[in-house]
């Protein structure tokens, strides 16, 4: 596959938000042997687990007080009903909401797995650091997706599923250059249960979302349920020393804890449409997934080759706002205008060079889904492999045209 040779960063050049990833989870436990049950937890508990608990009591605690005085026929004259049948019992008698919450969990929960990493410290004193996180499979012959920050720079990886199996020596096999995901391979694994992947480009606002991960690096498959409360947002993402830049994410007020990178966001038919990555570290409810549309392209040359290469277009834009429209006296109020503040705007000899693409274009389509409402250019791009032919739709000078471009291999 042709490479370009100028590395151009492929990302909006608009400011984005400052938030933080989820921190490293409390040390996770030691690796074991390869393929074995998971070891139990250690006892004990971390002050912050133990405060938590301690606040879900007494929340539960006035609960329960407030449906004894409201249900008189649990009683039994004055004492409480020590048993109580199927039908009287409230929590097989679930809503609708709460009914598909738990279907969405039962169908999914089987292709989330638990992560655990091993990084060897240089310094010369020499110690082991160890890590947590969450990924979805996504192939049933062991292809994991997760965050690129929960296992960046791991010495060792392991995976253990939901029925407990475990296994050690799995491989980083990928990394995205352009945002936080990484794919890993778990040996010799087959007829694994595989997550069904969604289409994040018809997300929409306020739609239902389940966020299912390994919250605090010790309680797999923590389920939380929220919305859809933004999209294309951009942020800059920070986990220990480590800050990059990610754009055209999914906002949403699911839960997102500790150990939850890298676990699959999904809507109500239990299909993933994001993977989580970051929260913001000062505000409560704001939580970010990356659109699963944004990995399919490295996913289809990774099954198809065995190797996953990001498809590269080679432009730098501005996502149309209207602070853009008014800055440049644009005629239009959505797509790319392809313009850069960092150099060059388009990448020399790269795909849309050579497909005619020129600065001050503005991209308002790439194949038929609309630039902004379905996604970023980024992420648009990203569900097509090195090497397809994708149609744009740009206008230049007033006049809507069609460019074909036969995208390359982003140069690593």
């Amino acid at each position: 596959m042709e490479k370009s040779t100028e590395k151009p960063s492929e990302q909006p050049t608009s400011q984005p938000t400052t938030v933080t990833a989820p921190p490293p989870p409390p040390p996770a436990r030691s690796v074991a042997p390869s393929k074995k049950p998971a070891p139990a937890p250690k006892p004990g508990m971390s002050r912050g687990a133990f405060a938590s608990l301690v606040i879900i009591g007494a929340l539960i605690a006035g609960m329960a007080g407030g449906a004894i005085s409201d249900l008189g026929d649990s009683l039994v004259g004055d004492q409480p009903r020590l048993s109580i049948s199927d039908k009287d019992d409230g929590n097989r008698q679930l809503s609708d909401e709460e009914r598909n919450i738990a279907g969405v969990a039962e169908k999914v929960a089987p292709s989330v797995v638990s992560i655990t990493t091993t990084t060897e410290s240089r310094s010369y004193y020499g110690f082991a650091r160890e890590g947590a996180g969450t990924g979805v499979i996504i192939s049933q012959n062991g292809y994991v997706l997760t965050n690129k920050h929960v296992v960046d720079g791991a010495s060792v990886v392991s995976v253990t599923l939901e029925n407990g199996d475990q296994y050690d020596d799995v491989r980083v096999v990928a990394l995205d250059p352009l945002n936080d995901i990484a794919f890993l391979k778990i040996p010799d694994a087959k007829d694994l249960p595989v997550a069904a992947l969604g289409d994040s480009s018809t997300v929409q606002i306020g739609q239902s979302v389940v966020a299912i991960g390994n919250s605090l690096g010790q309680y797999k498959n923590t389920v939380t349920s929220g919305i859809i409360s933004g999209t294309n947002r951009p942020i800059m993402a920070q986990s220990g020393s480590s800050v990059e830049t990610l754009t055209d994410l999914i906002q949403t007020d699911a839960a997102i804890n500790p150990g939850n990178s890298g676990g699959p966001q999904v809507n109500m038919s239990g299909q993933v449409i994001g993977i989580n990555t970051a929260i913001a570290e000062d505000a409560e409810g704001i939580g970010f997934a990356i659109p699963i549309n944004a990995t399919k392209g490295m996913l289809s040359s990774l099954l198809e080759t065995g190797e996953a290469e990001r498809s590269f277009l080679g432009v730098n834009y501005l996502l149309i706002t209207p602070e853009v429209v008014s800055e440049y006296d644009l005629s239009v109020d959505k797509g790319a205008l392809v313009e850069s503040d960092r150099g060059r705007a388009i990448s020399r000899g790269g795909p849309a060079d050579r497909a005619g693409i020129k600065q001050g274009d503005i991209i308002t389509k790439v194949g038929d889904i609309e630039v902004g409402t379905g996604g970023g250019v980024a992420t648009l791009i990203g569900a097509y492999a090195p090497g397809d032919k994708v149609e744009l739709t740009i206008m230049r000078d007033g006049k809507e045209r069609k460019v074909t471009v036969t995208l390359g291999a982003y140069p690593i």
